[in-house]
């Protein structure tokens, strides 16, 4: 039989038009929550636990999270579809009908049957902007040639020769990155796809720290993933932000370890995780302990607990990055991860 319009389905709109605190009104259950700031927290809803701080509400975010019995999270089409048993599909029917969501079909499209529409995940804020369809990051048809490996910055940043050999890095005289420390980033299967630049030092106000090619998009990598793919898949999975965070633990021991290239992570970069975890792996979230790295370590509980088991590291000191552990603090919170 064919599907009458409001049978249609646009996810985007759904999630735009319905916030999860109106999710958790319908339900009535905004009066068995506790309410700090942005959050909300409490027994989990959905099976029903009885641990007050184990289910957790990002308003801003619009996201949610049970580090209970649950050990899921997402966004108002996933917690309705726990909730009621049902497709994510089924989910959007739902709450379209309960919040008189108009979702018309799309100009030219038959009354007849089609595939059931997919959900398109949402980017991580402050993500790279991606205002066209590029899904892969093309291999470089070069390499650069003649670094030095022997800048002052590299052993500034403590890094032996080993590490810098293994990583690729040098400072480039000439070219592309001329004046720059160059990092090689590599795609899941080892191709070299870019490489970034940073500044040997603290730079001045008109001169960026890192310098990425035209064109290559970060939010389509994990930086170090080709060689943490590797290695047992029983080791937790690090992740943290910058190239040398990444560097630095890999240097301490840490083999499986990626960094985001940034604060955020992209629905691109959740993917690759996936791909690579199992809900039996575990992910340990290591961000910079400021705004941007809280605010991340959120994003990445949306984005990640729905498929692998997540622990999130924070650091007493705001100022703390994972570069600055030395190898025995290294071993202490690996050590401490079950």
């Amino acid at each position: 039989m064919p599907k009458s319009t409001r049978d249609f389905v646009d996810f985007t709109k759904v999630k735009k038009s319905v916030t999860i605190v109106q999710i958790l009104e319908y339900y009535g259950l905004t009066s068995k929550l506790s309410q700090k700031g942005d959050s909300y927290s409490g027994p989990c809803p959905i099976h029903n636990g009885d641990n007050p701080t184990q289910f957790r509400v990002s308003i801003s975010k619009n996201c949610w999270n049970c580090f209970g019995q649950c050990k899921r999270g997402g966004n108002i089409l996933d917690f309705v579809s726990l909730k009621e048993g049902v497709s994510v599909r089924e989910a959007a029917l739902r709450i379209q009908k309960w919040f008189g969501v108009e979702s018309p079909k799309p100009a030219g499209k038959s009354d007849g049957p089609s595939p059931t529409p997919k959900p398109k995940p949402e980017p991580a804020s402050n993500a790279d902007p991606e205002p066209d369809s590029k899904t892969v990051n093309s291999p470089l048809t070069f390499s650069l040639q003649h670094l030095d490996p022997a800048h002052p910055y590299l052993a500034e940043r403590e890094l032996t020769e080993e590490t810098i050999r293994t990583f690729g890095l040098g400072f480039c005289k000439k070219g592309l990155l001329e004046g720059r420390i160059a990092i090689p980033i590599h795609s899941p299967s080892g191709e070299l796809v870019a490489y970034a630049g940073r500044w040997p030092g603290e730079p001045s106000d008109n001169t960026p720290k890192y310098k990425l090619p035209a064109g290559f998009k970060k939010s389509l990598e994990l930086f170090n993933l080709h060689r943490a793919i590797q290695r047992q898949s029983e080791e937790p999975l690090v992740i943290v932000e910058g190239y040398f965070d990444c560097i630095k633990l890999w240097q301490h021991g840490v083999k499986r370890v990626v960094a985001l290239m940034g604060s955020t992570l992209s629905a691109a970069q959740a993917e690759l995780i996936r791909n690579h975890t199992n809900a039996q792996s575990l992910v340990l979230v290591m961000l910079d302990e400021d705004e941007a790295g809280r605010s991340g370590r959120q994003e990445i509980v949306c984005r990640l607990s729905r498929f692998c088991f997540l622990k999130l590291h924070q650091f007493e000191n705001t100022d703390t990055q994972p570069e600055h552990l030395s190898a025995e603090q290294v071993r202490h919170i690996i050590g401490g991860v079950p």
